[in-house]
């Protein structure tokens, strides 16, 4: 198993989720039993190929060959799921996490709310958010970016520079995406003067502006 292991994690790294896939039916054939290690390889290659159904299909398939997913697995899922804009199937998966007793992390919960803000979904990602404190994932630059984009495609410009001074309280540097976003949003909230402090917060802090 560990020589397939290897392989598949080589498919991974080159985003081959395909050839993932054909190792794990070519170790079933060769009654070599998959183990979480394998399924994280291959589904990590379906995230990095944005392959949504591929990773959902070897999901499925670890509950039918009796192996339990661990909190890797499910953020590899979820995570090609939001990049293939399918966050309904993602926030189902995370959802699910709780009632099979798998701990979230940071990742997970990116991987969530990016999802809710590709869909639309603001307050839904704000929850997620101020769900983070009940778990013993932290928030980071990543985690911010994707609530504050959220709040601004929902034009809420006073949560988006609420979510700043969080981050600014948390120590959490914020980059150019985040700072694009609170901007836009005060841009379509006709706030122009707090806009202007924006550019001028991420002048002080040293944040790179868009070319």
């Amino acid at each position: 198993v560990v020589s397939y292991n290897a392989a598949a994690s080589a498919c991974e790294k080159g985003s081959e989720g395909g050839h993932a896939g054909q190792l794990l039916r070519m170790m079933a054939q060769s009654r070599v039993e998959s183990d979480v290690i394998s399924y994280n390889s291959a589904i990590s290659s379906c995230e990095k190929g944005s392959t949504w159904r591929q990773a959902l299909l070897l999901f499925v398939a670890m509950a039918q060959n009796k192996v339990s997913p661990n909190t890797i697995t499910y953020n590899a899922t979820i995570s090609a799921c939001e990049k293939s804009r399918e966050g309904e199937k993602g926030l189902l998966l995370f959802y699910s996490m709780a009632q099979s007793k798998v701990e979230t992390d940071t990742i997970t919960f990116n991987a969530a709310i990016s999802a809710c803000e590709k869909g639309g979904e603001w307050e839904k990602a704000l929850k997620l958010f101020n769900g983070m404190a009940q778990s013993a994932a932290e928030a980071d630059t990543i985690t911010f970016s994707a609530a504050i984009s959220a709040c601004e495609k929902g034009r809420e410009w006073q949560m988006a520079i609420r979510l700043c001074s969080v981050a600014a309280s948390s120590k959490v540097e914020l980059n150019t995406v985040a700072y694009n976003a609170t901007i836009s949003a005060c841009e379509k909230g006709s706030e122009w003067e707090k806009a202007v402090q924006q550019l001028t917060v991420m002048s002080q802090r040293k944040v790179e502006y868009d070319a």
